[in-house]
Protein backbone atom coordinates (compact mmCIF):
# COMPACT_ATOMS: atom_id res chain seq x y z
CA UNK A 1 0.00 0.00 0.00
CA UNK A 2 1.30 3.45 -0.93
CA UNK A 3 0.81 6.73 0.89
CA UNK A 4 0.51 10.06 -0.90
CA UNK A 5 3.81 11.96 -0.48
CA UNK A 6 2.06 15.08 0.89
CA UNK A 7 3.97 17.57 -1.22
CA UNK A 8 4.25 21.12 0.00
CA UNK A 9 1.62 22.99 -2.07
CA UNK A 10 4.07 25.90 -2.42
CA UNK A 11 6.69 25.12 -5.05
CA UNK A 12 8.67 28.29 -4.47
CA UNK A 13 8.77 31.12 -1.93
CA UNK A 14 10.24 34.49 -2.96
CA UNK A 15 9.84 36.88 -0.07
CA UNK A 16 6.11 37.37 0.50
CA UNK A 17 5.32 35.80 -2.89
CA UNK A 18 4.48 32.08 -2.92
CA UNK A 19 4.31 30.12 -6.16
CA UNK A 20 2.00 27.14 -5.78
CA UNK A 21 2.39 23.89 -7.69
CA UNK A 22 -1.21 24.17 -8.91
CA UNK A 23 -0.52 27.50 -10.61
CA UNK A 24 2.88 26.34 -11.82
CA UNK A 25 1.25 23.41 -13.62
CA UNK A 26 -0.96 25.86 -15.48
CA UNK A 27 2.12 27.79 -16.60
CA UNK A 28 3.77 24.56 -17.74
CA UNK A 29 0.62 23.66 -19.65
CA UNK A 30 0.63 27.02 -21.42
CA UNK A 31 4.29 26.48 -22.25
CA UNK A 32 3.50 23.14 -23.85
CA UNK A 33 0.80 24.87 -25.91
CA UNK A 34 3.32 27.30 -27.38
CA UNK A 35 6.04 24.69 -27.94
CA UNK A 36 3.81 22.14 -29.65
CA UNK A 37 1.96 24.90 -31.51
CA UNK A 38 5.17 26.10 -33.12
CA UNK A 39 5.78 22.59 -34.37
CA UNK A 40 2.23 22.30 -35.66
CA UNK A 41 2.13 25.56 -37.62
CA UNK A 42 5.11 24.33 -39.62
CA UNK A 43 2.89 21.66 -41.16
CA UNK A 44 2.18 22.51 -44.82
CA UNK A 45 -1.54 23.31 -44.49
CA UNK A 46 -0.96 25.79 -41.67
CA UNK A 47 2.22 27.29 -43.07
CA UNK A 48 0.38 27.89 -46.37
CA UNK A 49 -2.46 29.59 -44.46
CA UNK A 50 -0.01 32.08 -42.98
CA UNK A 51 -0.06 30.99 -39.34
CA UNK A 52 2.79 32.49 -37.31
CA UNK A 53 4.26 32.18 -33.82
CA UNK A 54 2.77 35.61 -33.06
CA UNK A 55 -0.67 34.20 -33.79
CA UNK A 56 -0.05 31.45 -31.23
CA UNK A 57 1.11 33.96 -28.63
CA UNK A 58 -2.02 36.06 -29.14
CA UNK A 59 -4.24 32.99 -29.08
CA UNK A 60 -2.69 31.87 -25.81
CA UNK A 61 -3.46 35.25 -24.26
CA UNK A 62 -7.11 34.80 -25.24
CA UNK A 63 -7.03 31.19 -24.11
CA UNK A 64 -5.72 31.99 -20.62
CA UNK A 65 -8.78 34.13 -19.95
CA UNK A 66 -11.06 31.44 -21.36
CA UNK A 67 -9.51 28.65 -19.27
CA UNK A 68 -9.49 30.56 -15.99
CA UNK A 69 -12.87 32.28 -16.27
CA UNK A 70 -14.64 29.35 -17.90
CA UNK A 71 -13.02 26.77 -15.63
CA UNK A 72 -13.94 28.66 -12.48
CA UNK A 73 -17.47 29.59 -13.55
CA UNK A 74 -18.04 26.04 -14.79
CA UNK A 75 -17.07 24.66 -11.40
CA UNK A 76 -19.35 27.15 -9.67
CA UNK A 77 -22.33 26.37 -11.93
CA UNK A 78 -21.90 22.62 -12.40
CA UNK A 79 -20.70 21.59 -8.96
CA UNK A 80 -21.23 23.99 -6.03
CA UNK A 81 -23.65 26.70 -7.08
CA UNK A 82 -25.44 26.83 -3.72
CA UNK A 83 -22.23 27.18 -1.72
CA UNK A 84 -20.87 29.97 -3.89
CA UNK A 85 -24.14 31.86 -3.89
CA UNK A 86 -23.96 31.79 -0.10
CA UNK A 87 -20.32 32.97 -0.13
CA UNK A 88 -19.84 34.84 -3.46
CA UNK A 89 -16.44 36.28 -2.49
CA UNK A 90 -14.97 32.74 -2.54
CA UNK A 91 -15.62 32.53 -6.29
CA UNK A 92 -12.46 34.56 -6.83
CA UNK A 93 -10.25 32.37 -4.62
CA UNK A 94 -8.99 30.27 -7.54
CA UNK A 95 -5.69 29.53 -5.77
CA UNK A 96 -7.60 27.18 -3.48
CA UNK A 97 -8.57 24.96 -6.42
CA UNK A 98 -11.97 24.32 -7.87
CA UNK A 99 -11.73 24.37 -11.67
CA UNK A 100 -13.91 22.48 -14.12
CA UNK A 101 -12.44 21.15 -17.36
CA UNK A 102 -15.84 21.28 -19.05
CA UNK A 103 -16.30 24.89 -17.97
CA UNK A 104 -12.79 25.77 -19.12
CA UNK A 105 -13.52 24.03 -22.42
CA UNK A 106 -16.60 26.19 -22.99
CA UNK A 107 -14.60 29.26 -22.02
CA UNK A 108 -11.93 28.41 -24.58
CA UNK A 109 -14.56 27.90 -27.29
CA UNK A 110 -15.96 31.34 -26.52
CA UNK A 111 -12.60 33.10 -26.82
CA UNK A 112 -11.72 31.08 -29.95
CA UNK A 113 -14.92 32.35 -31.56
CA UNK A 114 -13.89 35.91 -30.64
CA UNK A 115 -10.34 35.37 -31.90
CA UNK A 116 -11.62 33.89 -35.16
CA UNK A 117 -13.85 36.90 -35.75
CA UNK A 118 -11.13 39.43 -34.97
CA UNK A 119 -8.57 37.69 -37.21
CA UNK A 120 -10.88 36.65 -40.03
CA UNK A 121 -10.16 32.96 -39.49
CA UNK A 122 -12.55 30.03 -39.53
CA UNK A 123 -13.67 28.76 -36.12
CA UNK A 124 -13.06 25.10 -37.00
CA UNK A 125 -9.77 25.97 -38.66
CA UNK A 126 -8.57 27.20 -35.27
CA UNK A 127 -10.01 24.35 -33.22
CA UNK A 128 -8.45 21.81 -35.61
CA UNK A 129 -5.11 23.57 -35.13
CA UNK A 130 -5.16 23.66 -31.33
CA UNK A 131 -6.92 20.36 -30.52
CA UNK A 132 -3.68 18.28 -30.52
CA UNK A 133 -2.03 20.88 -28.26
CA UNK A 134 -4.53 20.60 -25.42
CA UNK A 135 -3.78 17.11 -23.96
CA UNK A 136 -0.27 18.13 -22.85
CA UNK A 137 -1.81 20.97 -20.83
CA UNK A 138 -4.36 18.56 -19.39
CA UNK A 139 -1.55 16.24 -18.32
CA UNK A 140 0.14 19.11 -16.47
CA UNK A 141 -3.13 19.98 -14.74
CA UNK A 142 -3.74 16.41 -13.56
CA UNK A 143 -0.21 16.25 -12.21
CA UNK A 144 -1.04 19.39 -10.25
CA UNK A 145 -4.12 17.65 -8.85
CA UNK A 146 -1.95 14.75 -7.71
CA UNK A 147 0.62 17.03 -6.07
CA UNK A 148 -2.21 18.77 -4.21
CA UNK A 149 -3.61 15.40 -3.13
CA UNK A 150 -7.05 16.33 -4.46
CA UNK A 151 -9.57 14.59 -6.72
CA UNK A 152 -8.52 11.21 -5.36
CA UNK A 153 -10.00 7.92 -6.53
CA UNK A 154 -12.51 5.46 -5.14
CA UNK A 155 -11.52 2.89 -2.50
CA UNK A 156 -9.81 -0.16 -4.00
CA UNK A 157 -7.49 -3.06 -3.19
CA UNK A 158 -5.29 -2.91 -6.31
CA UNK A 159 -1.55 -3.27 -5.54
CA UNK A 160 -0.85 0.37 -6.39
CA UNK A 161 -3.66 1.73 -4.20
CA UNK A 162 -2.72 4.89 -2.32
CA UNK A 163 -3.87 6.46 0.92
CA UNK A 164 -4.67 10.15 0.58
CA UNK A 165 -4.62 11.73 4.05
CA UNK A 166 -6.69 14.62 2.70
CA UNK A 167 -9.60 12.18 2.27
CA UNK A 168 -9.69 11.76 6.06
CA UNK A 169 -10.64 8.08 6.10
CA UNK A 170 -7.31 6.20 5.74
CA UNK A 171 -8.73 4.06 2.92
CA UNK A 172 -6.52 2.88 0.03
CA UNK A 173 -7.77 4.47 -3.16
CA UNK A 174 -7.14 4.63 -6.89
CA UNK A 175 -4.62 7.36 -7.75
CA UNK A 176 -7.12 8.52 -10.33
CA UNK A 177 -5.27 11.78 -10.99
CA UNK A 178 -2.44 9.70 -12.46
CA UNK A 179 -4.91 7.67 -14.54
CA UNK A 180 -6.20 10.92 -16.01
CA UNK A 181 -2.65 12.21 -16.46
CA UNK A 182 -1.90 9.11 -18.53
CA UNK A 183 -5.23 8.87 -20.39
CA UNK A 184 -6.54 12.36 -21.10
CA UNK A 185 -2.97 13.63 -21.17
CA UNK A 186 -0.37 11.32 -22.67
CA UNK A 187 -2.52 8.78 -24.54
CA UNK A 188 -4.79 11.43 -26.04
CA UNK A 189 -1.76 13.54 -27.01
CA UNK A 190 -0.17 10.67 -28.94
CA UNK A 191 -3.41 9.61 -30.64
CA UNK A 192 -4.39 13.13 -31.69
CA UNK A 193 -0.89 14.06 -32.79
CA UNK A 194 -0.63 10.99 -35.02
CA UNK A 195 -4.15 11.52 -36.39
CA UNK A 196 -3.51 15.19 -37.18
CA UNK A 197 -0.18 14.59 -38.94
CA UNK A 198 -2.04 14.03 -42.21
CA UNK A 199 -4.39 16.61 -43.73
CA UNK A 200 -7.94 15.93 -42.53
CA UNK A 201 -11.32 17.36 -43.56
CA UNK A 202 -12.30 20.53 -41.72
CA UNK A 203 -13.66 19.67 -38.28
CA UNK A 204 -12.32 16.11 -38.21
CA UNK A 205 -9.46 16.75 -35.76
CA UNK A 206 -11.80 18.72 -33.47
CA UNK A 207 -14.32 15.88 -33.59
CA UNK A 208 -11.65 13.32 -32.78
CA UNK A 209 -10.58 15.37 -29.76
CA UNK A 210 -14.16 15.48 -28.45
CA UNK A 211 -14.54 11.72 -28.85
CA UNK A 212 -11.13 10.91 -27.38
CA UNK A 213 -11.39 13.17 -24.37
CA UNK A 214 -15.01 12.33 -23.68
CA UNK A 215 -14.41 8.56 -23.76
CA UNK A 216 -11.21 8.66 -21.70
CA UNK A 217 -12.75 10.97 -19.11
CA UNK A 218 -15.89 8.80 -18.95
CA UNK A 219 -13.77 5.73 -18.22
CA UNK A 220 -11.56 7.50 -15.69
CA UNK A 221 -14.62 8.56 -13.72
CA UNK A 222 -15.22 4.91 -12.75
CA UNK A 223 -12.00 5.10 -10.71
CA UNK A 224 -12.35 8.71 -9.54
CA UNK A 225 -14.25 9.35 -6.34
CA UNK A 226 -17.40 11.37 -7.03
CA UNK A 227 -17.57 14.73 -5.32
CA UNK A 228 -18.89 14.26 -1.80
CA UNK A 229 -21.34 17.11 -2.14
CA UNK A 230 -22.80 15.58 -5.32
CA UNK A 231 -22.27 11.84 -5.20
CA UNK A 232 -23.44 9.77 -8.14
CA UNK A 233 -26.29 11.14 -10.21
CA UNK A 234 -28.90 9.49 -12.44
CA UNK A 235 -28.06 5.99 -13.73
CA UNK A 236 -25.23 5.81 -11.20
CA UNK A 237 -23.04 8.16 -13.25
CA UNK A 238 -20.96 11.06 -11.98
CA UNK A 239 -21.24 14.68 -13.05
CA UNK A 240 -18.02 14.26 -15.04
CA UNK A 241 -19.57 11.39 -17.00
CA UNK A 242 -22.78 13.27 -17.72
CA UNK A 243 -20.80 16.28 -18.96
CA UNK A 244 -18.59 14.05 -21.14
CA UNK A 245 -21.43 12.31 -22.97
CA UNK A 246 -22.46 15.39 -25.02
CA UNK A 247 -18.82 15.81 -26.04
CA UNK A 248 -18.69 12.28 -27.43
CA UNK A 249 -21.99 12.67 -29.29
CA UNK A 250 -20.95 16.01 -30.78
CA UNK A 251 -17.59 14.55 -31.76
CA UNK A 252 -19.21 11.62 -33.56
CA UNK A 253 -21.49 14.02 -35.43
CA UNK A 254 -18.58 16.25 -36.45
CA UNK A 255 -16.46 13.32 -37.58
CA UNK A 256 -19.27 11.85 -39.69
CA UNK A 257 -20.23 15.19 -41.23
CA UNK A 258 -16.64 16.13 -42.01
CA UNK A 259 -16.22 12.80 -43.84
CA UNK A 260 -19.52 12.99 -45.76
CA UNK A 261 -20.56 16.53 -46.59
CA UNK A 262 -17.92 18.60 -44.87
CA UNK A 263 -18.05 21.92 -43.05
CA UNK A 264 -17.72 25.33 -44.65
CA UNK A 265 -14.69 27.35 -43.57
Amino acid sequence: MLIHPQFDPEALQIGPLAVRWYGLMYLIGFGFFLWLGRIRIRQPQYAAAGWTARDLDDMLMFGVFGVILGGRLGYVLFYKLGDYLAHPASIFQVWEGGMSFHGGFLGVLAVVALFARLRGRGFLEITDLIAPLIPASLAAGRLGNFINGELWGRPTDVPWAMIFPQAGDNLPRHPSQLYQFAGEGLVLLVLLWLYARKPRPLGAVSGMFLIGYGCLRFLAEFARNPDNFLGLLALGMSMGQWLSLPMVLLGVYMLRRSARQGFTA
